[in-house]
């Protein structure tokens, strides 16, 4: 019976994305196909939590299904992320489009980055304080327990972090093992192998043109062909979507999110600001932010569903450059320093509200101004080291809390609402990285104004 009706949750969902299929046959627009997606995978998503429940085995073979799908498709896009990167940077010197700003665009991205993240911890830290949110009040269950038994682990290696072994992981020893990604900084390590090359392609040029000229167009007709992989794969985030929102709305604790409900609440206040922040960063600079909304809106989709800000780097690079008009480098350099620096959400946010809920108990006021101005100023120091340990919030919050002396119990007892918070996080920092990428652009005079300011969102 049971295979039975696994079988029938499996036809549903290739029912739905057929209809998604008829939609896009129909040509309706890409941003429509996506929300179709995003709604239909919630209300799916609920009917199988409220039929089978979460535990059961039919929910759970049938979401093993399900991520052929979901899982299936942000592995392709994680496939082409490294090639992207590295084509596209070295393309842009070969196309003479990042060569006389490259250190401005570097100190612009970075400082907009960490400029921004330091911006989330303030706004984390009152929207703490302004819901009163106490660690205290927190309990912890078995799968607490076992989450905080295995941070414990990590927290030596987490102590050990310094920010010039950082800065040293970010230099490529072997760059080939770093297109494969194997390292944490893998990303930024491309990034800065790339530029080498561009500036080597530099040196050629004005030495030896002629094999200047063949290296461009080698470079070229390998960028055209990657561009259009990611466009393939791209034409798939509908499903993707679909498959993945009905796993998280199947499986996802509703009553946990219920008992936590303040904290869930207290975060999406705090993304909300944030967000709001970026988009005043765009009118401050003479942008419609309205036209960044909506051109943006199908990426960050993306990454509130799929919680991954490296699967979603091909959208962000490309919705840069097709509908906001960044230039190719400025692009590649604000999406690949955004997967590892100063990540508004998870390394800026959560840490912060993290802080100001256990520092009573460690007999700290976490309304005096001097706790404030150094956690501030930890968390956005801190937003390096999360690059060098991986995973993302979890570890932003564990470089924090051990720096400022607090307990790190409190990471462990969010574990039940760690995914519905995480799909925001993850899209602010995406949010946070195009952002970087359109104020740097207009700030070298590189952005093109009137495809920004487009009102219809080029696809491809």
């Amino acid at each position: 019976m049971n295979t039975v009706l696994i079988i029938v949750n499996i036809a549903v969902l290739l029912l739905l994305m057929y209809g998604l299929f008829m939609m896009q046959k129909k040509h309706v627009s890409f941003s429509k196909r996506v929300f179709a997606g995003l709604g239909l995978g919630i209300i799916f998503g609920i009917i199988l939590h409220y039929i089978y429940g979460t535990e059961s085995e039919i929910t759970a073979r049938s979401i093993e299904w399900f991520n052929i799908v979901g899982n299936g498709y942000v592995k392709l896009l994680q496939m082409v992320v490294m090639p992207l990167i590295f084509v596209s940077i070295v393309g842009a010197f070969t196309k003479l489009k990042l060569t006389k700003n490259i250190g401005k665009i570097s100190f612009l991205v970075i400082g907009i980055l960490l400029g921004t993240t330091a911006i989330a911890a303030a706004i984390g830290i009152g929207s703490a304080l302004s819901f009163n949110l106490d660690g205290v009040q927190l309990t912890e269950g078995d799968a607490e327990k076992a989450r905080n038994a295995a941070l414990e682990e990590r927290v030596p290696q987490v102590e050990n972090l310094t920010l010039p072994q950082q800065i040293i992981d970010f230099i490529p020893s072997n760059p080939f093992q770093d297109l494969t990604g194997a390292r944490p900084t893998s990303t930024i390590a491309v990034v800065i192998f790339a530029a080498m090359i561009g500036i080597a392609y530099l040196g050629v040029k004005r030495k030896e043109p002629e094999h200047a000229e063949l290296f461009a167009k080698i470079i070229d007709t390998v960028y055209a062909v990657v561009m259009r992989v990611v466009t393939l794969i791209l034409r798939l985030t509908p499903y993707g979507i679909l498959a993945i929102i009905t796993r998280v709305a199947a499986t996802s604790d509703y009553d946990a999110i219920v008992n936590l409900g303040t904290f869930v609440i207290a975060s999406y206040v705090a993304l909300a600001i944030m967000f709001i922040v970026h988009m005043l960063l765009l009118m401050s600079a003479k942008l419609n932010p309205f036209n960044y909304v909506k051109k943006s809106l199908p990426t960050l989709t993306f990454a509130f569903t799929s919680r991954t800000s490296a699967g979603t780097l091909p959208m962000t690079i490309k919705t840069q450059t097709k509908d906001l008009g960044v230039s190719e480098g400025i692009a590649n350099f604000a999406g690949s320093f955004g997967l590892t620096i100063g990540q508004n959400g998870c390394a800026g946010i959560y840490p912060a509200m993290l802080a100001v809920m256990v520092a009573p108990a460690a007999g700290v006021d976490p309304t005096s101004l001097s706790f404030i101005l150094t956690l501030i100023l930890v968390v956005t120091i801190g937003s390096f080291g999360v690059a060098g340990v991986g995973g993302g919030a979890t570890f932003a919050a564990l470089i924090v809390l051990s720096v400022m002396n607090l307990p790190i119990a409190i990471v462990g007892l969010l574990i039940s609402v760690e995914p519905l918070i995480d799909m925001g996080r993850t899209a602010l920092n995406v949010s946070g990285a195009m952002t970087a990428g359109v104020l740097t652009s207009k700030a070298t005079s590189e952005l093109e104004t009137d495809v920004y300011h487009q009102p219809d969102i080029v696809e491809g």
